[in-house]
């Protein structure tokens, strides 16, 4: 049949014979011969309603199966709608009140919707009328910024046109329109890529460096936070994506963060950049480019950036304030930029990767080096010591590059002060390591000498003098500090205390004068006076406020000096003999090394407020202070922490909060001591008082990882006391230890040898036994969990029985199935209980009551298995006993027991 309006009747007769197949056959073979647009038209609407006529009849057939299917009723009577049949639509009760409830909240549903749109309207007109009261404006400022929150509130701005009058506001330069702008657009991205996506481009990258590139430090950190919140939806991170209709509208995600990595290698050598953007743009790199698990084989980001940014970074690392042509920095810049590129070395992969690293560094310090142009070597110079700073095995490769040390020994020598001032700290940086500082002890001293005698630039002889402590402590404390400079140590570590206290010096020279004493301190009577000088200590903890990274460092090493808090070697008395024999020269303890002068300087720091100097370094930056050697920042807490009486100042100042992100972030070395200083605090300090609100959370995870058995045996106490004193607050405390892992663990050291470490595992499972997940643990199959605690409470440390005496009576007062259960795990289960209700000491002698009565109480079986052994005779003699205060609460549990036993007929009164 080739007739297009003859198939269509005849499709037509199908349909009313409910043969839908092939109806739809003919109307679609009619569609495929029509060219009549209008036939075609017919023919799609019959053909829809085959469909429809399909789900009417399959609806239909569910209801004859089930007559209150509210779903199947529901689909006929959408199909029937669309067919034209309303009058043939169900009358069932349930059906038309389902209906009228779901027309009822589709209702309310747009009555929000449309209030919301309101408010989003009136709140923008309110923040775009120049007119607007300020308080109105600031109220609608900030119901605009928690609206974008919410993931309905975003959705409504976005939907209307919110982003392009969000823009507007950013325009109008006024800082507070601009900082809310900036903080809704922020929410809105939180969490959602598409949506990230679209207001990245509607914004454009290049509006939002500049927007951060202003000289306004909220706006720019806001700005910052909204490009961070953007590139953690395009790499997939922060809140859980939400799957479905969204991800197919974003399906490649590099470009984009391609375009951001670029704009922002950028933005580190524009002139028109703030410092403060050139912060914010190599914090977002740091952050962003290097793998956060070396696990994952895909360093592409790190690759792209060395390629197409490493000569920009070193730009930045090359930059001297002093010269008129340098970029705008702040005091953290040029450290900052030496971390990015000791993160991308470290990122590198192999050989090849960190060949191709240092060819461009040296390519382009080498096109710096000009004999004919001192400027531009001083900037290669300055480079070589940025490198240093970073990542140091390649600094001092480029440190043998020819001509490098001879122009820095040469460049000290120079009669321009900008020349020594970049020399001598090159100087500084290169003589970490003993192969290099050979080099400059035989070439370099006396220069450094020379400078530190002439000049009298205060700037340069901080500087001088730092550099002889420095090569002081590469060649040894003794040769080094007391030939190199002039006068004993104590002398200078006065001078470097007269410098840190004046405060007529500006900061960046003051913070040398605190990296002289991070070596000097390492003399025992220098860190004593230094601990005594109250006003240099005071000003040593405001530089540590003013968040200057290149000085948090130093402080931290100070303080370990001053704490005694570095690790040392434990001598064998057997080798110190052996060397005195040998006659070698064997190092002894200076008497204020020795433990009393510690907590006398220990004592100092605490009464100076060195924990919220601490407190103010941890918010500045905890990364910095946790580098690859020793987390100097966690072992100072540490020794802070060592004393009980001290830990409610610690915590009074901060200490607690603190602690937190370092036992979290950072270096393994690092956590492990923040981890331990935690536990010290939560061992005896009030969780809700050193933790408050949510943060307590945070504690477990640190305090469980010290459970670990590499760690040592303190350690493991000291954690075992925490989670006791934490599980003992509440239940969501404790099921977040348990959600941790921290079970097997603590099961683990209640079979444990020593002494201490058992008790206080068994004091922490008595806590935890009040959940109801562990109850649950205990009373599954195939475990020994329930024998394990039976036994312990036949030890003879009292400790351990009484903790296990207790986890016992309530695990059976819980679970009555325990009761039976214990009674079959092992034989001594009745002599061991015996021997708690005879117990001298009161406390465990009524947990074995306690047990004892559970038992009975539990099951008649088990009264009667109770009431033919002695148990029998103990409850009697306690029961009958006078009345005493004193224990009258352990008589009553065994008058209860006997109670029990009368009701069940197993016993009867004599009288």
């Amino acid at each position: 049949m080739e007739d297009p309006i003859q198939l269509k009747e005849e499709g037509n007769k199908y349909f009313q014979a409910s043969d839908y197949e092939k109806a739809a056959q003919s109307y679609t073979q009619a569609i495929k011969l029509s060219k009549d647009k209008a036939l075609q038209a017919v023919l799609y609407r019959n053909r829809a309603g085959e469909e429809y006529a399909k789900a009417a009849s399959d609806a239909s057939r569910a209801i004859d199966i089930n007559s209150s299917d509210i779903k199947a009723l529901y689909r006929r009577s959408q199909a029937l709608e669309k067919l034209g049949k309303l009058d043939q639509a169900p009358r069932n009760k349930n059906f038309q009140e389902t209906l009228r409830r779901l027309g009822a909240d589709i209702q309310e549903k747009l009555r929000i919707q449309f209030s919301t749109d309101l408010r989003v309207q009136k709140m923008f007109e309110i923040l775009l009328d120049e007119n607007s009261e300020k308080e109105k404006r600031e109220k609608a400022a900030n119901n605009l910024i928690v609206l974008g929150r919410e993931e309905a509130g975003a959705e409504r701005i976005f939907q209307n046109n919110g982003v392009s009058l969000l823009l507007q506001l950013i325009e109008t330069k006024n800082a507070e329109l601009i900082l809310a702008a900036v903080r809704t657009l922020s929410g809105m991205c939180t969490g959602h890529k598409a949506r990230a996506t679209a207001i990245l481009h509607y914004l454009g990258i290049d509006n939002i460096c500049m927007w951060m590139s202003v000289d306004n430090e909220e706006i720019s950190l806001a700005v910052c936070n909204l490009l961070q919140t953007i590139t953690d939806c395009l790499l997939g991170q922060g809140k859980e994506e939400q799957h479905g209709k969204e991800e197919a509208l974003v399906l490649d995600t590099k470009k984009d963060l391609r375009m951001i990595t670029t704009r922002l290698l950028d933005m580190l050598v524009s002139k028109k950049v703030s410092g403060q953007g050139r912060d914010r743009a190599l914090n977002l790199l740091n952050k962003n480019i290097p793998r956060k698990d070396l696990k994952d084989h895909d360093n592409s980001r790190t690759i792209f950036v060395i390629d197409n940014g490493l000569k920009k970074i070193l730009k930045v690392v090359g930059q001297i304030p002093e010269m008129p042509d340098c970029l705008p920095l702040t005091e953290n810049t040029q450290l900052t930029a030496s971390i990015l590129l000791n993160k991308l070395y470290d990122d590198l992969r192999c050989d090849p990767e960190r060949d191709n690293y240092r060819v461009i560094c040296e390519e382009y310090i080498k096109s710096k080096i000009d004999p004919q142009n001192m400027d531009k070597t001083l900037h290669a110079i300055q480079m070589v010591s940025g490198v240093l700073q970073g990542p140091f095995d390649l600094g001092n490769k480029l440190l043998g590059m020819k001509g490098v040390m001879e122009m820095m020994v040469a460049l000290c020598g120079s009669e321009r002060e900008i020349d020594q001032l970049v020399a001598v700290e090159a100087l500084i940086h290169a003589s970490t390591k003993l192969s290099r500082a050979t080099f400059i002890i035989s070439n370099g001293v006396t220069l450094l000498k020379e400078i530190y005698k002439k000049t009298k630039n205060e700037k340069i002889k901080i500087r001088a003098l730092v550099g002889l402590c420095k090569l002081g402590s590469a060649g040894g404390t003794d040769y080094g500090l007391r030939q190199f400079a002039e006068g004993s140590t104590e002398k200078l570590a006065k001078q470097c205390r007269k410098w840190l206290c004046n405060t007529t010096i500006d900061a960046r020279t003051r913070k040398w004068a605190v990296e002289g004493l991070a070596y000097l301190t390492l003399d025992a009577d220098v860190k004593d006076d230094f601990v005594e000088d109250e006003q240099a200590l005071q000003a040593m903890f405001e530089l540590a406020k003013m968040s200057d990274k290149t000085i948090l460092y130093s402080v931290a090493s100070a303080l370990v000096n001053c704490s005694n808090s570095y690790d040392t070697k434990e001598l064998v008395p057997e080798l110190v003999q052996l060397a005195k024999f040998s006659k070698q020269h064997v190092p002894e303890e200076h008497p204020k090394d020795k433990k009393d002068f510690v907590v006398k300087r220990v004592k100092r720091l605490l009464k100076a407020g060195v924990v919220s100097a601490l407190a103010c370094m941890v918010k500045a930056d905890s990364a910095i202070l946790t580098g690859p050697d020793d987390a100097v920042l966690c072992r100072v807490f540490l020794a802070l922490c060592e004393d009980p009486k001290d830990r409610g100042t610690i915590v009074a100042q901060g200490g607690g909060k603190a602690l937190i992100p370092l036992a979290l972030e950072g270096t393994d070395v690092g956590k492990i001591k923040a981890s331990h200083a935690l536990a010290k605090i939560a061992a005896i300090s009030n969780p809700d008082i050193a933790f408050p609100g949510e943060r307590v959370y945070e504690v477990v995870r640190p305090l469980v990882s010290l459970l670990n058995t590499e760690r040592d045996g303190l350690q493991n106490y000291e954690a075992l006391l925490g989670l006791t004193n934490f599980s003992g607050r509440s239940d969501k405390l404790r099921m977040k230890i348990v959600k941790e892992k921290a079970l097997p663990d603590i099961e683990n050291y209640m079979f444990e040898n020593h002494d201490q470490l058992r008790q206080a595992a068994t004091e922490c499972m008595c806590n935890l036994v009040v959940n109801k997940e562990v109850q649950e643990r205990f009373v599954a199959d195939g475990n020994d969990r329930l024998k394990l605690v039976v036994l312990l409470c036949g030890e003879d440390d009292e400790k351990v029985q009484r903790a296990a005496a207790g986890a016992l009576a309530m695990l059976t007062a819980a679970q009555k199935k325990l009761c039976s259960k214990m009674t079959e795990v092992t034989t001594q289960w009745l002599e061991i209980l015996q021997r708690l209700c005879l117990h001298d000491n009161m406390e465990v002698q009524h947990r074995g009551l306690v047990i004892t009565f559970n038992l009975i109480s539990a099951d008649k079986e088990l009264a009667k298995k109770v009431v033919e052994t002695e148990l029998l005779e103990i409850l009697t003699f306690i029961g009958k006993q006078e009345d005493d205060p004193k224990k009258q609460h352990i008589i009553n549990v065994a008058r209860d027991c006997l109670t029990k036993c009368m009701d069940y007929g197993l016993i009867k009164p004599l009288s």
